[in-house]
């Protein structure tokens, strides 16, 4: 996709619920848009009651002119314990799209450790698929305040 600025890029997230990071990134300049799905499993056709060993992942799709892949990782790792066990749906992970994004969300792993006295369990793999989530998950914050 491209922006009046010019071309879009995709950073994908694994946070925990879903809801709040989208709602977080939302409000972050630079940020084009955000879609809530699911990645990282293997079960084919995931759903929301039916995830196998997904995480709810949110796409980011954002202008690398304004804000860049890196700032994005800085706001994922202070907005949610990356030292977290959770079962698969709720895992702390970084799908990456490319080389580059793999190289930089590894090198923020590195650079995270000092700042938590307990290990980080976040995954970092390549993004193999993202299956967009029910309609009904999308904005979810933004249609139902609390």
């Amino acid at each position: 996709m491209s922006t009046k600025k010019g071309k879009t890029e995709k950073a994908y997230v694994g946070m925990g619920c879903f809801w709040g990071p989208q709602a977080f990134f939302d409000d972050v300049p630079g940020v084009v848009a955000t879609r809530v799905g699911y990645a990282g499993g293997t079960k084919q056709s995931p759903a929301y009651h039916d995830l196998g060993d997904h995480t709810e992942t949110l796409e980011i799709e954002f202008d690398p002119k304004e804000i860049t892949y890196q700032d994005l990782l800085g706001r994922f790792w202070q907005r949610h314990d990356p030292s977290l066990v959770e079962k698969p749906q709720y895992q702390s992970a970084l799908f990456t799209s490319n080389a580059e994004q793999s190289t930089a969300a590894k090198k923020s792993l590195e650079a995270e450790k000092p700042n938590h006295q307990r290990e980080i369990t976040t995954r970092i793999e390549p993004l193999k698929d993202f299956t967009e989530a029910e309609a009904y998950h999308q904005k979810y914050y933004q249609k139902n305040r609390f």
